[in-house]
């Protein structure tokens, strides 16, 4: 089993931590319904700093490659997961006063005196992938070869359809 990390969210990004490391896909179980197999792994690092006004936050990276699932077909393909996060930290009650640059792209969470690093980067590859993953267009060969079939001839569908004496039509 992995070991998770467990952090302090404030003192980890007031002394300026690091924390890097590699995860399997299985050890993160939202994931897993999104995913066509759970094989894979991904690295992180999760560094901790003040942003220009000296507020605490977070800089989450995370490198791999995943298989979703495609919506179309029901097949995986593979996803690469490149992602980079920074989340300022806010305490209870100030989640919403962060007033942030329309150009940045900082989210806020609540600070956590024992924040489960798992977890928090679990949620930002949820959030960072497609509501409907599926493959690019025209690689979906499944989906592909039925339409296909069907545009050659369009009622082949029904062929074993029995009518409702029983027997078959010809």
């Amino acid at each position: 089993m992995f070991a998770r990390h467990f952090i302090d969210s404030l003192d980890f990004a007031h002394n300026g931590r690091e924390l890097r490391g590699i995860v399997p896909l299985t050890e993160m179980p939202r994931l897993q319904d999104m995913l066509a197999t759970p094989d894979g792994k991904i690295s992180y690092f999760v560094r901790g700093l003040p942003d220009k006004d000296g507020k605490p936050m977070l800089e989450v990276t995370v490198d791999g490659l995943c298989q979703l699932r495609c919506q179309r077909c029901l097949n995986g393909f593979p996803y690469p997961l490149k992602l980079f996060s920074r989340l300022m930290l806010a305490r209870a009650g100030e989640l919403n006063e962060f007033s942030v640059d329309e150009n940045d792209e900082v989210d806020s969470i609540a600070a956590d005196k024992h924040l489960d690093v798992m977890d928090m980067i679990e949620e930002e590859i949820l959030l960072s992938l497609p509501f409907a993953p599926k493959h690019p267009q025209g690689e979906c060969h499944s989906a592909v070869k039925e339409i296909n079939a069907l545009d050659k001839r369009p009622f082949a569908i029904h062929e074993d359809l029995k009518c409702w004496s029983g027997t078959k039509r010809n």
